[in-house]
């Protein structure tokens, strides 16, 4: 399972900095930046230190959605919880939640907002999952490198570089459930618009290695039932 630590819309160039050290330190080494302040400015460098590497291959894009465009699945960050969502799994369980998911899951993006607001409506959407920090009080809150680091903690005894492929690449059996399921809903009409369509989805996100593979084998055969029921 490979990760990716996404900053979206960093204002702070010495945050950007730590959170390059807070990453190396715990060993990532995957950083995508959108739309950031100087990441390759001195006050960036000075807080990395000794991970300037990290600062100068980080990605940057111009939108979030650019940014987790060729991730699996995508885990939001987030200091409290938000109305438009109902699942929630607290940093310390993150770890576990994502094992169980196994090789179902290859590219799984961390996704943080910026200092000011945090992630807005539209990111989380894109989200699979969120996951907070439990503090004892919301005041005063964790700075971004702050939240960095702890998540970087937390996963890192998940971490591994990806094998090498040695056929074939395969979409990851989740990305074909997902998609799968966002194809079946509206023929059964569970459109978009409805709010039980993104409940669906939000709960398949918590599905593990042996269900994933059983929702898919089920979606498959609904599919094909549909299917020769219109060749009729």
């Amino acid at each position: 399972m490979e990760f990716h630590f996404i900053l979206s819309h960093p204002a702070v160039a010495e945050n950007i900095g730590a959170a390059a050290r807070a990453l190396k330190t715990m060993g990532f080494g995957s950083l995508r930046l959108v739309s950031p302040a100087g990441h390759l400015s001195m006050d960036a460098r000075k807080l990395a230190h000794g991970s300037q590497d990290i600062l100068e291959k980080a990605r940057v894009y111009g939108t979030t959605a650019d940014a987790l465009a060729d991730l699996d699945f995508m885990v939001g960050t987030t200091a409290k919880k938000r109305n438009i969502r109902q699942e929630y799994i607290p940093a310390r369980e993150l770890s576990s939640f994502l094992q169980n998911k196994s090789g179902t899951v290859t590219a799984v993006g961390i996704l943080f907002g910026s200092e000011t607001s945090g992630l807005n409506n539209e990111e989380i959407q894109r989200c699979d999952i969120l996951s907070y920090i439990p503090l004892t009080s919301p005041y005063p809150s964790l700075n971004l490198a702050q939240a960095v680091m702890l998540f970087a903690w937390e996963l890192s005894g998940v971490h591994a570089r990806p094998p090498l492929p040695d056929g074939p690449v395969k979409e990851p059996a989740y990305k074909v459930l997902q998609n799968k399921t966002k194809e079946l809903l509206p023929l059964l009409g569970i459109h978009e618009a409805r709010p039980v369509y993104h409940r669906i989805l939000e709960r398949l996100a918590l599905a593990g290695e042996t269900d994933i593979h059983l929702l898919l084998s089920v979606t498959e055969a609904i599919m094909k039932k549909l299917s020769g029921r219109k060749g009729e």
